[in-house]
């Protein structure tokens, strides 16, 4: 079929599957979400952010957009205020990946980086910090705050929970890896307002304060964080896998050991999935599904580079 498109967020490949019985050994199906010109998922949510702060008035031709982000997020905002003429701010820091900044700057954002983490809220606070710096000190300025925004979990309630049923009417688990949360409670929800049966896995990095655990040190950005989101609601999630972030990059190099080059928040949640269900479901034939935010493009430098330390 072809497909002619004249920007660039028309085009997002939504019913892509892999079968990781083979290559895996585990009875779960991965959702590609990387197949589109921002390279991640992020591409939903900030196609939803912008639009939904377009049709409220907050985002007026000639403003700027600001967000704090550890890297696909901003890579699909840069190529979004690029299509539609806005100046864009992304607001990261050290974890950040050489490429998604290259790839920023290459689409004209503006790459602000912070170095010092906050000793409460560690690099996310310190990164919203500068946002609301910079918010007040240039007018004109929109934050669309991902970490609070509704059309962040809308935006999979809308598109993405629609999708996964229409694959998979079965569904018995659905395994999502926790960030801004937004992609896990969009999902949860949808379920839940469809009456449907399916348990909500979320998967969570050693390190992050999500549902928690410890504040500790992580180096591989996407999932994960130093402050508790904010539209997290516990009550749709019914268990929580925690995933080292050795067991990620094991996961990852196994995955392309079979051609597969998948990003850090995938090889996360593929490994929290493969335990939770060898613990809960050994042997079972289960109808389980996994998203897969991103691909290992962006992951070159450090989790398929064995001179990377962790």
């Amino acid at each position: 079929m072809t497909v002619i498109i004249g920007s660039p967020q028309e085009f997002n490949s939504d019913d892509l599957y892999v079968d990781l019985r083979a290559s895996a050994g585990v009875p779960l199906f991965l959702k590609c979400e990387g197949f589109n010109f921002a390279r991640s998922i992020k591409l939903k949510a900030a196609t939803e952010m912008v639009e939904g702060a377009e049709r409220r008035g907050v985002l007026r031709p000639g403003m700027t957009i600001v967000e704090s982000s550890s890297g696909n997020l901003g890579v699909a905002l840069s190529m979004l205020a690029a299509s539609r003429g806005y100046r864009f701010v992304c607001v990261t820091d050290a974890h950040c990946t050489p490429s998604s900044r290259r790839m920023m700057q290459a689409l004209g954002a503006q790459v602000h980086v912070v170095t010092e983490p906050k000793a409460d809220g560690g690099f996310l606070a310190a990164r919203i910090e500068h946002v609301r710096a910079l918010c007040a000190a240039e007018p004109g300025t929109v934050w669309l705050n991902q970490y609070s925004s509704p059309d962040n979990w809308g935006a999979h309630y809308r598109r993405t929970g629609p999708e996964l049923l229409a694959a998979f009417p079965g569904l018995e688990i659905l395994f999502v890896g926790a960030g801004t949360t937004g992609t896990l409670m969009g999902c949860a929800r949808y379920l839940r307002d469809r009456g449907h049966p399916a348990e909500v896995i979320a998967v969570d990095v050693a390190g992050s304060v999500t549902f928690g655990g410890p504040a500790g040190v992580r180096k591989i950005p996407g999932l994960g964080t130093g402050i508790r989101p904010a539209q997290l609601d516990e009550s749709y999630v019914d268990d929580v896998v925690v995933v080292e972030e050795r067991e990620t990059v094991a996961t990852c190099r196994e995955l392309a050991a079979h051609g597969f080059v998948f990003g850090g928040s995938t090889g996360t949640v593929v490994s929290g999935a493969r335990r939770w269900l060898a613990r809960h479901r050994p042997g079972a034939d289960v109808v389980a599904v996994a998203i897969a935010p991103d691909l290992g493009d962006g992951y070159l430098d450090s989790v398929y580079n064995d001179d990377w330390e962790l």
